[in-house]
């Protein structure tokens, strides 16, 4: 009972669940792009499903993110965290271009046959960039410039 009890306080007050979280965005946006590129190579509506799932899922977990990344910077760093603000924006752009690119193909399956495919596509390297930059941005607030 000691362990249960020491891993939901570290759950919960000593560790920041942030970083527990961060990683779904990155990864998801990351597979995404891949599952998007490989469509566009072999011309398969499979693997542009897939990188669709993808994208829904880093949507998702981009609020979550944001949404934690938010508290801990509140927490943590007292709302004074490096590049708090700059984070903010990115994240919230992330959050809209893979909300919009989730929500264009939900209303228009077939968008990856349409003339819209380049920017559908586009859409995707554009996730996965600014979750790396994101990405990149965290580690200065843990590690330094």
């Amino acid at each position: 009972m000691d362990f249960i009890e020491r891993l939901i306080r570290a759950l919960t007050e000593t560790h920041p669940i942030h970083p527990m979280l961060v990683h779904f965005p990155i990864g998801l946006t990351g597979a995404a792009a891949f599952f998007i590129l490989l469509a566009l190579w072999r011309k398969s509506k499979t693997l542009e499903q897939a990188a669709f799932a993808n994208i829904v899922l880093a949507a998702f977990g981009t609020i979550a993110a944001g949404l934690t990344g938010m508290l801990d910077n509140i927490n943590t760093y007292e709302g004074s965290a490096p590049n708090a603000s700059a984070k903010i924006i990115l994240a919230l752009v992330l959050l809209i271009v893979t909300a919009t690119t989730s929500i264009a193909r939900w209303r228009n399956p077939n968008i990856f046959d349409t003339k819209a495919k380049s920017l559908y596509a586009a859409a995707y390297f554009i996730s996965f960039a600014l979750a790396l930059v994101l990405a990149f941005l965290g580690g200065v607030i843990l590690y330094g410039f």
